[in-house]
């Protein structure tokens, strides 16, 4: 009897198995035949195995139609991370990804540019890993990944795709208002089973047509919104509210039981001069078109504490859901009351830049992404918190100040024209409406046709910035293709060759700091002969011998002495004393010819004239 129920429950055992076994076996047979994608966050680097880089399929699991998923920043950061490396991740959504500049518009591309000059000596990796169309579920999914890759602290900017953003309560990829669920869901997403499964479904749902039969001719705004209105205070008002408050409680959580430091910015958007897009009547309680007329009625009367109030109410009850309601922010608030956790307040910047403390077009383009002056603010807000909390340590005397930044950011005129032009099409469709002016004119230079033609993407933006430096050097336009040099520079921060150019086109700009700067920075990066005998040169022009001295050491320790290089060592050795006697006797004029000598012999003439 015994050895009877021993062998039923053998049976329902393997019964119970089978299935699973079954389902592993189609797995590995899918991915076998290369089947689906692997959408973990990071992959390697395919021009080098020692580094990673943001998955393109990564966020694949948060869409219900892939068409839908879209790409971030392709940023290659060490698998071993180096010691005395600032490694500083981004999460968030469209705004935190730079739309519509990208590149170096975006907000951590001025964090990085400032980061590298403000610590010189130090290897900086700020890695986007933003998204356009996501909420606070990508943001948590991919924090619960990121904190494995040894961060020194994390950024976040998310809060007002949470109604439309992927798996939002009002977006078309919605599947439901359970944040357990959903996070089950986005899991098995990620299996090539259920990949298969979902592609069936789809084809089945759709008649057999191909994914590609999306209209992709909408805007992404558009095909993202599942439902319009959406009451202030109504059922998916609150799910909202609830869903961002549940993901942001766990992502705080994370970090601060972690240690890591976390900085998570307030909202910002777009108070006075943009109008509700969807508004109940007048007479109705939460009718957004009654406050804004308020609003705008007290902003004329100069009662700028009232009008505030009224902009604000006005954004709250439009129910089409693009601006995050003042309940997302009252919501970090709470969030970041946990050890390892900061709020950046972004907005108390962008007001102080802004007319009467109320938010517009000064410091943003449409509902809610800043400009570039935006985005600087928002760069700025980041840094000065890291600084606070001891992320980073600056030397005061070579900290690049926010004015400075502002004044050196390589963000060239082809960006920013191509950001507005974006920011016309965007406008031209729903929910906007606002038809492009028929007089308008892209206008015949160089700037303006290659802005045109990357804001509709007939060219990559490589390729724009590589014609605009060629451009610019046809016509002698130095500090313009010094821009574009530095923009690619920062696109590749591991490439010299674009260090190289930096530093001499600072050079001949008469900009010796930057130059200095430049090719030291190519040195740390690639510490070769030829590197070595750059700053040695670069000391020489400079009327630096001491500083020339210890690099044409260097030069000998890597290449060897040879015969051009001991009479070489001989003359800057003289050179060396004969200054120190300089400075003692600063009116002798034998000792300035001498110096002038030694100058003409190593092929530097311009510095020999110095001292005659």
């Amino acid at each position: 009897m015994k050895r009877v129920l021993k062998k039923q429950n053998i049976f329902k055992l393997l019964a119970c198995l089978l299935p699973l076994v079954f389902i592993l076996f189609i797995e590995l047979l899918l991915r076998g035949f290369g089947y689906g994608h692997d959408t973990s966050l990071f992959v390697e680097y395919p021009a080098d195995p020692s580094k990673l880089v943001m998955n393109r399929y990564a966020s694949d699991p948060f869409f219900s139609d892939t068409i839908n998923a879209t790409k971030g920043f392709y940023e290659p950061f060490e698998k071993q991370k180096q010691t005395g490396t600032l490694r500083i991740f981004v999460l968030g959504e469209s705004t935190a990804a730079g739309y519509p500049y990208f590149h170096n518009g975006s907000f951590h591309r001025w964090l990085a540019y400032r980061l590298m000059h403000s610590l010189p000596d130090q290897k900086i990796e700020v890695i986007n890993l933003a998204l356009t169309a996501v909420n606070s579920y990508t943001v948590l999914n991919f924090a619960r990944q990121v904190v494995n890759y040894q961060p020194d602290a994390v950024l976040v900017y998310v809060g007002h795709n949470e109604y439309y953003g992927a798996l939002g309560v009002g977006s078309t990829s919605r599947i439901g208002s359970s944040s357990g669920l959903i996070n089950s869901l986005v899991w098995l997403r990620r299996f090539r089973t259920v990949q298969l499964v979902q592609n069936l479904l789809f084809s089945i749902r759709s008649g057999g047509k191909p994914s590609n039969s999306v209209n992709l001719s909408e805007n992404l705004m558009k095909r993202m919104v599942g439902k319009q209105q959406m009451p202030f205070n109504g059922d998916d008002y609150k799910k909202g509210i609830t869903q961002f408050e549940t993901n942001m409680q766990q992502l705080t959580t994370l970090f601060s039981e972690k240690h890591i430091p976390l900085l998570i910015s307030n909202l910002v958007s777009n108070e006075k001069d943009l109008k509700p897009f969807i508004s109940t009547s007048a007479t109705d309680r939460y009718s957004a078109n009654r406050e804004f007329n308020s609003a705008t009625d007290a902003l004329k009367k100069g009662d700028y504490p009232e009008a505030k109030k009224h902009f604000l109410l006005a954004k709250d009850f439009d129910e089409l859901r693009f601006r995050a309601p003042e309940a997302m922010n009252q919501i970090i608030i709470q969030a970041a009351r946990k050890p390892s956790v900061y709020v950046v307040n972004a907005r108390d910047l962008f007001e102080e830049h802004s007319a009467n403390r109320i938010l517009g077009n000064e410091t943003l383009l449409e509902h809610v992404h800043p400009n570039l002056l935006g985005y600087a603010l928002l760069s700025d807000g980041f840094y000065e918190a890291l600084k606070k909390i001891g992320v980073f340590h600056a030397d005061t005397a070579r900290e690049m100040s926010f004015k400075t930044l502002l004044a050196k950011m390589p963000v060239t005129k082809v960006d920013s024209l191509a950001g507005i032009y974006q920011i016309m099409i965007l406008r031209s469709g729903w929910p906007f409406n606002q038809p492009i002016s028929k007089d308008f004119n892209l206008g015949q230079s160089m700037e303006e046709r290659l802005a045109g033609q990357l804001s509709v993407n007939h060219l990559p933006w490589a390729m724009a910035m590589d014609q605009l430096f060629k451009g610019s050097m046809s016509t002698g336009n130095k500090l313009q293709a010094l821009k574009a040099t530095e923009a690619v520079l920062l696109e590749n921060p591991e490439n010299t060759t674009y260090y190289m150019y930096a530093a001499r086109l600072n050079f001949d700009l008469g900009k010796v700091k930057d130059a200095e700067y430049y090719f030291l920075r190519c040195y740390q990066i690639d510490p070769s002969y030829k590197n070595a005998q750059n700053l040695y040169l670069l000391y020489l022009k400079l009327d630096k011998p001491s500083e020339a001295m210890n690099w044409l050491k260097v030069v000998e320790a890597k290449n060897g002495m040879n015969a051009d290089y001991e009479p070489m060592l001989k003359l800057v050795t003289r050179l060396v004393q004969a200054k120190k006697e300089l400075t003692a006797q600063p009116q002798n004029q034998n000792l300035r010819m001498e110096i002038a000598g030694y100058y003409e012999k190593m092929g530097e003439p311009q510095v020999a004239n110095n001292y005659r």
